[in-house]
């Protein structure tokens, strides 16, 4: 199947390293414009040569913003909406994994996840939404995690702000359906990144990362990590036409590894 999105306009948050990046490559491969938003521009200047190497002809914005803050997010969007004059997709994938024992999660950290993880979500999808429903098409994409469904012990404040996406999620889908605007949440398992690249790097181990994140993914159900790749596609597929009926869903991206459907 040749998924398509000629013309559609992307905003993707987080989108200079990882998944982000992933997602960016495979919507601009495919005939999307892409506006990736990430705070360091040296990252972003980086991410935009890689988009270039596999889409040469696609029509790309790299923006710098802080999304946590409510003025980020406007400068995000107004940015997105000037380089394109609209947002079609909306992709909410900033934000990295905080854990901790509850007692050790400090007022400051749970208010700086939740900004970056619900309120970003939030505040965008206010944004992206008038104009996604004066001209009857939009998606958004909540990238989560399998905490949102499972959430562990010593998961907080990640897995409670996942939890709260997977929730908004589902009320967007509803206000969403009469506007052709379809909400999904994708929730990440054990997938190779940029943060499990920087856990090898300060994990002082002697073996290669490809052997490191070999050994960890031994033990998952389908013996390996995802490939960001991997991912990638099925948020396309959400993106587009293919998936037009497809609205309100929370699907594990994690190879059997969540004990929750």
């Amino acid at each position: 199947m040749d998924i398509r999105i000629d013309g559609r306009s992307a905003l993707i948050t987080g989108g200079s390293k990882g998944l982000g990046l992933a997602m960016a490559k495979a919507f601009a491969a495919a005939g999307g414009n892409v506006a990736i938003v990430a705070r360091a521009a040296d990252s972003l200047a980086a991410a935009e040569a890689a988009i270039k190497a596999v889409a040469p002809a696609a029509k790309l914005a790299a923006i710098s913003a802080d999304i946590s803050t409510a003025e980020g997010c406007n400068a995000a969007f107004a940015a997105a909406e000037k380089a394109f004059g609209q947002v079609d997709i909306l992709v909410n994938n900033a934000g990295t994994s905080q854990r901790a024992p509850f007692l050790e999660v400090s007022d400051a950290l749970w208010q700086n996840d939740l900004d970056l993880k619900l309120f970003a979500a939030i505040r965008l999808g206010r944004l992206v939404w008038p104009g996604m429903a004066a001209r009857q098409w939009g998606r958004i994409i909540n990238v989560l995690n399998t905490g949102a469904k499972a959430p562990p012990g010593e998961g907080a404040p990640t897995a409670v702000s996942r939890a709260a996406g997977m929730a908004l999620t589902k009320v967007q889908s509803h206000e969403g359906a009469k506007h052709n605007i379809l909400v999904n949440a994708m929730l990440v398992g054990l997938i190779d990144s940029d943060q499990h690249y920087r856990r090898w790097q300060k994990s002082g181990s002697n073996e290669s990362y490809e052997e490191w994140l070999g050994k960890l993914g031994a033990s998952l159900p389908l013996g390996r990590y995802g490939k960001p790749e991997e991912f990638a596609s099925l948020a396309l597929f959400l993106s587009s036409e293919a998936g037009g009926y497809i609205s309100g869903t929370a699907i594990n991206v994690d190879g059997a590894r969540s004990p929750v459907v």
